[in-house]
């Protein structure tokens, strides 16, 4: 029990206690928070007056000094949290450190090191294959023997609530004689999930799969928005670039791995899936690497445009895990820095309810469907706001709130 005024059924309770970056009107300067409830804790205040000599990392504007301590510190971190929460004799000295959500600006919780952004859907890839390539084979060759990824723009990562501008660039249909240049005529969206990566390594380094509880400190809800005429005109032969690169937009609040213990769950596998290599396996994952400390999460997607849902996609079905996604980022020696940041990418299940994108949705743009105040979509029209929310189950019943990611489509500049 906490001495907080907090209903025992709130989405950001005691066993959530979601890290992010904020400041107020009275204050400016950036410092680390803690949600609980619809309140802001200031860290490294509430540190100093409790007398817990390692808050100084929550000083800083950003959750990067914390992440580079590693897992130590955000599991001794997490249970100072929890004691001070819910032992009255800190009350006096914490409750006034305490700011409402409503009054403080968030801001983004991280400096990015790398974004790269995987593809680990197969329903979403198995869509994509199907739009695209009707004539040949929905999966890649490859794609259940590795998670397949493209490297991304880390600067143009931004904190949920952040507008942008249409994209421009060059696009050519099928049809067209020659590419163009002009702003994109389907911009779209993908729901995923981001992992927010601290303990650095160096480079030449690897990180196993059961190492990956080391580095994997956090979860926030993510938004890759994509321009896909410009995408399709220049990803063939190298992959994604200019499509993507444009926006990329996280939640403001990260989700600790470690409150997500009671949404982990075995990845699904069918008959016939071929063995993983060694190295994407871990302990207990068996042949296919489908369980064990390659673990899978149940969490729950809900997509909403201009307050209209659209879309509700599940993670369970994820075929790579994060911990098999970290893995394989690093088996050739690749390096981590303390913020780096990897997606999920595009989360689809096998019904049009779970698909995590308008390419999906409308079908490659041959099947609009329509928002609550009766207007049509296929792409995103300047003026939409976006709306990503998510959720997990927690212990005993509990919901595990991930916050939300919005964005809003402003015209090309």
């Amino acid at each position: 029990m906490t001495w907080l005024d907090l209903p025992a059924d709130h989405p950001f309770g005691l066993g959530n206690l979601p890290y992010g970056v904020f400041s107020t009107e009275a204050d400016p300067e950036r410092r680390v928070g803690v949600r609980v409830g619809d309140l802001v804790l200031d860290l490294a205040r509430a540190a100093a007056a409790a007398g817990y000599p390692s808050g100084g990392a929550w000083s800083a504007p950003s959750l990067n000094p914390f992440l580079a301590q590693g897992p130590d510190a955000w599991s001794s971190g997490r249970a100072w949290l929890t004691e001070v929460l819910t032992d009255a004799a800190y009350r006096g000295v914490v409750e006034r450190h305490l700011h409402p959500l409503g009054q403080v600006t968030l801001h983004l919780p991280i400096v990015v090191g790398d974004y790269v952004d995987y593809y680990a859907s197969a329903h979403h890839a198995a869509n994509v294959g199907k739009i695209f390539r009707p004539d040949s084979p929905a999966l890649p060759v490859n794609w259940k023997h590795l998670p397949i990824g493209y490297h991304g723009r880390s600067g143009t990562v931004v904190v949920s609530g952040t507008d942008f501008h249409r994209p421009s660039g060059q696009r050519k249909g099928p049809q067209d004689p020659a590419p163009v240049f002009g702003p994109s005529i389907r911009l779209d969206i993908e729901a995923e999930l981001g992992f927010v990566v601290g303990g650095a390594t160096a480079m030449g380094e690897r990180v196993s799969v059961d190492g990956s509880a080391a580095h994997l400190f956090g979860v926030v809800v993510l938004n890759d928005w994509s321009a896909r005429d410009i995408q399709a005109w220049e990803y063939v032969p190298l992959g994604p670039y200019l499509g993507k690169s444009f926006a990329t937009s996280i939640s403001a609040w990260v989700t600790p791995m470690a409150a997500l213990q009671a949404a982990r769950i075995d990845l699904p596998r069918e008959e016939g899936d071929p063995e993983v290599l060694p190295y994407l396996r871990g302990t207990g994952t068996g042949a296919t690497g489908s369980g064990g400390t390659a673990a899978g999460l149940d969490v729950h997607l809900e997509v909403a445009v201009n307050g209209t849902v659209v879309t509700r996609p599940e993670y369970r079905g994820m075929y790579w895990s994060p911990a098999q996604m970290l893995a394989h980022m690093t088996v050739n020696g690749a390096s981590l820095r303390d913020g780096d940041l990897f997606g999920s990418g595009t989360i689809s299940g096998p019904s049009p309810r779970e698909r995590g994108s308008f390419l999906e949705l409308s079908w490659g743009g041959t099947e609009p469907f329509a928002l609550a105040d009766g207007t049509i979509r296929t792409y995103l029209e300047d003026g939409d706001e976006v709306v990503v929310t998510a959720w997990a189950p927690g212990l005993d019943g509990s919901r595990i709130g991930l916050g939300e990611v919005a964005g809003r489509v402003l015209p090309t500049t």
